[in-house]
């Protein structure tokens, strides 16, 4: 029986952005899913079989730090990667939690946010989890 992929989500109100990283993901070999907001994400069938989560943190209605804390909440420990436009030493600062695996700001490199991912996908093998800040 053939192996998943890792599916990696991405939760960003910008369609350009989103549709870019779903892009990426996939051609890096990852399964992804892409969503308009983070109710939308939480309403994910296969929200369990996330490996990791990609989300912007302003986006309108609930935010990305609250859709962590939504996820932390219910049980569900993803690796989070949170992306922003507006790179904030005080978010970074108030410490993020023990899920958050990358804080990156926008525009990022490819190569960026691959580190990140590879850093959530090796948390889940070895427990390590440093944060890869590349604002």
């Amino acid at each position: 029986m053939p192996t998943k992929k890792p599916l990696i989500a991405i939760v960003d109100d910008d369609q350009s952005m989103r549709e870019a990283t779903k892009g990426l993901m996939r051609s890096l070999g990852f399964d992804a899913e892409a969503f308009s907001s983070a109710d939308d994400f939480l309403r994910f069938p296969h929200l369990n079989r996330t490996a990791c989560l990609v989300t912007d943190i302003h986006m309108p209605g609930m935010s990305g730090l609250d859709l962590h804390r939504s996820l932390v909440a219910l049980g569900e420990s993803i690796p989070t990667v949170l992306i922003t436009a507006y790179p904030n030493e005080n978010v970074h600062a108030r410490g993020l939690g023990p899920d958050i695996v990358g804080y990156l700001g926008k525009p990022f490199g490819e190569q960026d946010l691959l580190k990140c991912i590879r850093s959530a996908l090796a948390r889940g093998s070895d427990g390590e989890n440093d944060l890869v800040r590349c604002c």
